[in-house]
């Protein structure tokens, strides 16, 4: 048996997405149906709009997201139906080498649902990061649903779901901010900001905050940035290392994904230090760095996978800091919409006018 919904497709690269309707099975073995309550319009959604991530078109948009367990297949035994979940796409399986290591959040063979959805012409539908939650109901495998105290707001619990994760834990686990660190962060749209305050919540005693916009940098510093740099009018590697003694920073965070944005956060690092690219590239870009100052300085590259998150371990913790009032995670809505204002929502977001426009249902 099949239930039809209103979802968000994208059909072809660069074309206006639609709302149209979208045919979603039962959930079979392993699987669970889930009501979606909120998801945020993320960057990774446009990057797939664009056939920046692959041409599996057409795409159910959508990943960022929050709602109500339906109804789940066999076999399942975490969440049961009426459970409030944050969706992830990172499920662990427990059986990988990653896994068997002891480093699940590396996980290289995560879950998604065996069932397509589809059209209604029954074309098969690729949902995004295997998820798909720009739809009034989606099914994903039943390890993409983490179980969160339900008193969280879904429009604000959906964002942990992806770009703010990403930014935290770019800080707190990818880049190991400790108490008293310095630390640069390029890029304040909504995962650079993420990462300053995980930064600021992770003890750092300096943090920069560095992009081209003065209306982000604002952002920046009401999430607890100490200093902001606008690139467009200063050099950020030369006064990322002015405000940290003439050093460089311990740890920098990297949130655009563009070579020359790469650049900088490699040269203003202090000797020994990390750099953590959090920015998502796309296919085409290419870097060249001298191999001796790789040598040189030392230190780690990193690239953040989904913040290197365990969302089993990572999504109730934050949900109950933001709860206990002690993370903000409220400010990251700009604004709340619907399915139909979706592709407004990514010429705002092109344009750096929100941190995150959230669709509620």
């Amino acid at each position: 048996m099949t239930i039809s919904v209103q979802g968000v497709v994208s059909r072809g690269k660069g074309q206006p997405v639609e709302v149209t309707e979208v045919l979603v099975p039962d959930p079979g073995p392993g699987e669970a149906l889930v009501r979606i309550q909120a998801c945020g319009v993320c960057h990774t959604d446009l990057h797939y709009k664009m056939g920046g991530i692959g041409d599996d078109f057409p795409y159910l948009l959508g990943h960022e997201a929050s709602g109500i367990v339906e109804a789940v297949g066999d076999n399942v035994t975490d969440v049961a139906p009426g459970d409030f979940v944050i969706l992830n796409w990172r499920a662990v399986c427990g059986q990988c080498r990653a896994c068997k290591r002891g480093r699940p959040w590396y996980c290289f063979a995560t879950h998604n649902a065996t069932q397509k959805m589809t059209l209604a012409d029954g074309t098969p539908l690729s949902p995004a990061l295997g998820i798909g939650a720009f739809a009034e109901k989606t099914l994903v495998a039943a390890g993409q649903c983490t179980k969160v105290n339900p008193a969280i707001a879904p429009a604000t619990a959906g964002l942990l779901g992806c770009g703010v994760m990403a930014g935290l834990g770019a800080a707190i686990n990818t880049g190991g901010v400790g108490r008293g660190d310095t630390v640069a962060v390029i890029g304040c749209g909504g995962v650079g900001d993420a990462a300053v305050l995980g930064a600021r919540l992770a003890g750092a005693k300096t943090i920069i905050a560095v992009d081209v916009d003065d209306r982000k940098l604002g952002w920046a510093r009401d999430f607890g940035a100490t200093h902001i740099v606008n690139s467009r009018s200063a050099d950020p590697v030369e006064a990322i290392r002015a405000l940290t003694g003439g050093f460089g920073a311990d740890v920098v965070i990297e949130a655009v994904g563009r070579p020359e944005t790469y650049k900088q956060a490699f040269f203003a690092r202090d000797l020994a230090g990390t750099v953590v690219l959090v920015g998502v590239p796309t296919p085409e870009m290419e870097l060249q760095l001298p191999l001796l100052e790789v040598f040189g300085r030392g230190g780690s590259l990193k690239s953040s996978w989904y913040g290197d998150c365990l969302p089993s371990r990572d999504f109730p913790m934050l949900v109950d800091l933001h709860l206990d009032g002690r993370l903000p995670l409220e400010k990251f809505v700009s604004e709340t919409i619907g399915l139909g204002d979706v592709e407004a929502a990514f010429e705002k977001m092109e344009h750096g006018d929100v941190l995150r426009s959230v669709v509620v249902f």
